[in-house]
């Protein structure tokens, strides 16, 4: 296995499990934060945790619809950053700061898998 597709999916399924379990831990009231909680925002966090640890796994498995995946969750990260800056005025900082993490890792794996595509591509034509 490719070092860039393993570091993406120790990437993927490290940022989908700490979303699903500090996204839990909020909406059961376990831990406690003194900013305004968007809940829908948190649901949102849990369910593309979850995704993103399935498409993990997807990319262990060199699934090609890992690779699809990865674009629709970085996609949407974007798009709720984006949501979030220009639309929501009681959004607490500390979310913004987190979609930013989210948007920058998802960004990292997409161009580690797209430059092992790269690689393979051009290695096959010689």
């Amino acid at each position: 296995m490719k070092t860039t597709r393993i570091i993406a999916l120790v990437l993927a399924g490290a940022i989908g499990t700490m979303s699903v379990l500090s996204g839990t831990s909020v909406l059961l009231g376990l831990h406690k934060v003194d900013y305004t909680v968007l809940n829908g925002l948190v649901v949102y966090n849990i369910v593309v945790g979850a995704l993103s640890v399935i498409t993990a796994y997807l990319i262990w498995k060199d699934f090609l619809l890992s690779k699809k995946l990865i674009s629709v969750i970085l996609f949407f990260h974007a798009l709720v950053l984006a949501y979030l800056y220009f639309f929501i005025d009681t959004v607490a900082m500390e979310s913004i700061k987190a979609m930013v993490f989210r948007v920058i890792v998802w960004l990292l794996i997409f161009l580690f898998i797209r430059l092992k595509l790269v690689k393979k591509r051009s290695s096959t034509k010689t």
